[in-house]
């Protein structure tokens, strides 16, 4: 018989069994349901709502189920339904009567939403750590490159010269903020419900601050509806992490851009490279793609979350069962990305000459030319009408700015001199670009600095 199922005449239909049943996907929690519990039984003997010796029995043999789950002793029964009627039936069939008090003055509702914001707390740390991880990398590849001039892009047009560090960089801010988010979400995660009951609370004078603390949460719920029937912080976490996909998914696309003959700035280690089964002279970047198309499956997870939640009235449903597959799979796939992620982009080849030639083309520096007739007194329309028709003659020559005479741009305009040529030199382009959030080295290295000191300090 289920541990609920006084009130039932009948079995369970073994297809509704089956069809009920989350212990498939929620086992994962057994730690955390083992820890919660072992909170709340320590807490119950405290305040003698259950005999203290009792209270010592049920802790102790609550731990030997932990060491026997994880040493592959024990196996999860289909008809326990979840994890929580799990771990209980494995302590009540150890200790028989003592095993059933542990369930007093606690619901599954409020003992699932302890679960899994404990579980998603402790992957919050853990894709944190991926992220720090993934920043050191940015700052040392940065650092190797503050003198790699590439071409900057718009519309993926070229645009201006910047160095593969700045741009580098221009992630790492991303990633940063990923981090904070993902802080935040941590905060508004550790908030303990356990003491909610179903919906209302209990008669029984539980030591809520007690659990909170043991649990090492930072506050309790103040709302025992609230407590069991709302998942925003799953929610937030899901976003959180569909925004670090995109981020992710941007990165990987530039560099399978990169990779590809046209470009040819970087080349993937053959370790995070495969071929084709046809083709024997492929070199395709996989690892990049595959990234980019999980961050699909990030986004359905959030989607799912959010349709599954939309029109729930209060408090708990059967519905937000659904929420541990979504927000399990969103969590296991970032934490699958990230590692190999990082690792991809440690070892790849970056090819500074094809960065540089391909900062020569494009009219990269025009303008800079037009920025040099506004420094010698020019109105900025009249000098960027100047530099389009330049371009446009260097169009017709099948030439650079720099491979013009001096003669060819007095023909634009007299106040052209010899100085322009080192004024649209690329190194000159980005060396003159020092403002804060700049290309120029000294821009750079405060960003990469700032960085550094973020990895050093964090925490959630």
């Amino acid at each position: 018989m289920k541990l609920w199922g006084g009130r039932f005449q009948k079995e369970t239909d073994k297809q509704v069994d089956d069809f009920n049943s989350s212990i498939r996907f929620d086992a994962r929690m057994y730690r955390e349901d083992i820890t919660g519990s072992i909170a709340h039984a320590k807490m119950l003997g405290k305040q003698n709502i259950i005999d203290p010796a009792e209270a010592d029995l049920i802790v102790k043999t609550l731990g030997e189920i932990l060491e026997d789950i994880e040493a592959g002793k024990v196996e999860f029964l289909v008809d326990a339904e979840d994890i929580h009627m799990n771990v209980e039936k494995l302590l009540t069939d150890r200790i028989g009567a003592a095993g059933k008090r542990l369930h007093t003055g606690r619901s599954r509702n409020d003992q699932v939403a302890l679960d899994i914001r404990m579980y998603l707390m402790a992957k919050e740390e853990e894709i944190t750590e991926h992220l720090l991880t993934l920043l050191r990398t940015l700052t040392t590849l940065s650092r190797a490159h503050m003198d790699t001039i590439m071409p900057g892009y718009t519309h993926l047009q070229k645009a201006q010269p910047i160095t593969f560090a700045h741009h580098l960089m221009a992630y790492a801010q991303m990633f940063m903020r990923d981090a904070n988010r993902i802080a935040d979400c941590y905060g508004r995660t550790s908030v303990m419900p356990l003491g909610s009951g179903a919906l209302a609370g209990t008669t029984y004078p539980l030591d809520r601050a007690f659990v909170q603390e043991t649990l090492g949460f930072s506050q309790i719920t103040d709302n025992s509806l609230d407590g069991v029937s709302d998942r925003d912080f799953a929610l937030e976490l899901a976003a959180d992490l569909s925004i670090l996909m995109v981020h992710l998914s941007r990165f990987c696309e530039e560099l399978i851009l990169w990779s590809s003959h046209e470009f040819s700035f970087v080349e993937m280690d053959d370790a995070y490279s495969t071929g084709s089964s046809i083709m024997p002279q492929k070199k395709n970047p996989d690892v990049a793609e595959l990234i980019r198309g999980k961050s699909g499956r990030v986004f359905g997870d959030l989607m799912g979350l959010l349709t599954m939640m939309k029109g729930l009235p209060l408090a708990y449903n059967k519905d937000m069962q659904e929420d541990k597959e979504q927000i399990f799979d969103a969590v296991d796939t970032v934490l699958l990305c990230l590692p190999v992620f990082n690792n991809m982009i440690a070892t790849m080849k970056i090819r500074k000459d094809a960065m540089y030639q391909g900062a020569g083309g494009g009219f990269t520096n025009a303008t800079d030319a037009a920025d040099y007739l506004v420094k010698k007194g020019l109105p900025f329309r009249e000098a960027h009408e100047i530099l389009g028709k330049l371009v446009f003659y260097c169009i017709g020559k099948n030439c650079t700015l720099d491979a013009l005479a001096l003669a060819e741009y007095k023909q634009f305009s007299p106040v052209f001199d010899e100085d322009v040529f080192a004024a649209i030199r690329l190194e000159a382009c980005v060396a003159e670009r020092s403002l804060p959030g700049g290309p120029a080295e000294k821009a750079v290295l405060s960003s990469i600095e700032k960085c550094e000191r973020f990895t050093e300090s964090f925490s959630l």
